[in-house]
């Protein structure tokens, strides 16, 4: 067994900062946990309080049911690949392959045996006999996952090892990382601030803000079960729409206001958000729950908007609309800061790649009712979700 286990976690720097703040998260043997969240959160030092190269102000990190607080780094027999390869350059990418072997005098048929086989999966073959410099950033970082792995440690560990790479080689070698995980089953933890790539390759991922663990859950889970408003907003490309509304009856109807319009709610109320009619509420929207309102079906609940931004993908077109209602912006999420205020929130809807949308149009929005999540606006926690 090498689980991981975090308990209560802490790490204050010398100034006072507050990196990690009561962290408590759990990995399974064998499971690749990615952990996600804004640069600053706390993810890389938490990784590095478990490789042991960042002290622990507080709580225990266990490795396979042993406490390793006191252990050195190389006492935890785990491996680290940092953003940058770090590769020793003055060694070829076969000699840096080879360092860790050869440090724990494995005989030398082995050696030879584990770097073939290392080369092999990671396409390395012709890139052994090459000095680092020579090497694109892609390839460097090949040389250091390989390096990492080749000794098949008891927990791997991964800090941002795509960032410095072109998109086309990241989401090629993101997906090489899952498979090689997954062929070695050594339990890995994969920090990123990019939601794209944890979503893709985690078993589980534990979104972080502020030092803390906001949730942890399988991708689908929280995709459409966000546990709080920071959550919703944080995942998805793009994030869900934060609008400040609330919930009222009329005519033995429940509907959504939206500012000065309001949408129907189907059916009744349920769970927390049956405590929250007559109240506000924070409603979120995603891209996929809004569509051009030609067409739709007779009846279907139609926002009025105007086109405030486009970007045009080829394939499909989104347009971010304004509405009359108060955007939520939530603190810590990524590009907040940016964001405009003001009285009009921004709706970013998916359109089809021919739609000739341009800023300042009006356009109507079908909205799929069914499909919207509810916040509490002022604690942020998840009210409701569709089922």
């Amino acid at each position: 067994m090498a689980d991981v286990q975090l308990d209560d976690l802490s790490r204050v720097y010398p100034d006072g900062t507050r990196a990690v703040a009561g962290l408590t998260l759990y990995v399974r043997d064998r499971e690749l946990l990615a952990v996600v969240g804004p640069s600053g959160c706390g993810k890389s030092t938490a990784l590095r309080m478990v490789a042991g190269i960042e002290p622990i102000d507080g709580g225990t990190v266990t490795i396979g049911g042993r406490v390793v607080n006191g252990l050195k780094p190389h006492e935890r027999d785990v491996a680290m690949v940092f953003e940058r390869g770090a590769l020793y350059p003055h060694l070829t990418a076969a000699e840096n392959l080879r360092f860790g072997l050869t440090a724990r005098r494995l005989p030398e048929t082995e050696i030879e045996q584990r770097v073939a086989a290392e080369a092999r999966v990671l396409g390395l073959q012709r890139l052994l006999d090459r000095l680092p410099r020579t090497l694109s950033a892609g390839q460097r970082q090949r040389v250091a996952l390989g390096r990492a792995t080749v000794r098949v440690p008891r927990v791997f560990l991964l800090d941002e090892p795509l960032t410095h790479m072109d998109a086309g080689e990241r989401t090629r070698l993101r997906s090489e990382l899952a498979q090689l995980q997954h062929g070695l089953g050594v339990t890995t933890i994969y920090v990123t601030h990019d939601q794209a790539q944890a979503m893709a390759i985690g078993d589980r991922v534990a979104v972080m803000r502020a030092g803390r663990i906001e949730q942890v859950a399988n991708p689908r889970t929280l995709y459409h079960q966000p546990a709080n408003a920071f959550v919703a907003s944080f995942l998805g490309s793009p994030a869900m729409a934060l609008v400040a509304g609330g919930l009222e009856t009329d005519a033995g109807r429940t509907w959504v206001r939206l500012g000065s319009q309001r949408l129907g709610f189907p059916g009744t109320p349920s769970g927390r958000l049956r405590g929250r009619v007559g109240r506000p509420v924070t409603v979120g929207v995603r891209p996929e729950h809004l569509h051009e309102a030609a067409g739709a079906r007779p009846g279907a609940a139609v926002l009025r908007a105007t086109v405030a931004r486009v970007e045009r993908l080829g394939h499909e077109t989104l347009a971010a609309c304004a509405i009359d209602a108060q955007p939520v912006l939530v603190t810590d999420t990524p590009g907040v800061a940016d964001q405009p205020g003001g009285e009009r929130a921004l709706l970013t809807a998916r359109l089809s790649g021919h739609h000739r949308a341009r800023p300042g149009d009006p356009v109507d929005l079908s909205v799929d009712t069914a499909r919207l999540s509810f916040f509490d606006p002022v604690s942020g926690d998840a009210l409701w979700h569709p089922g």
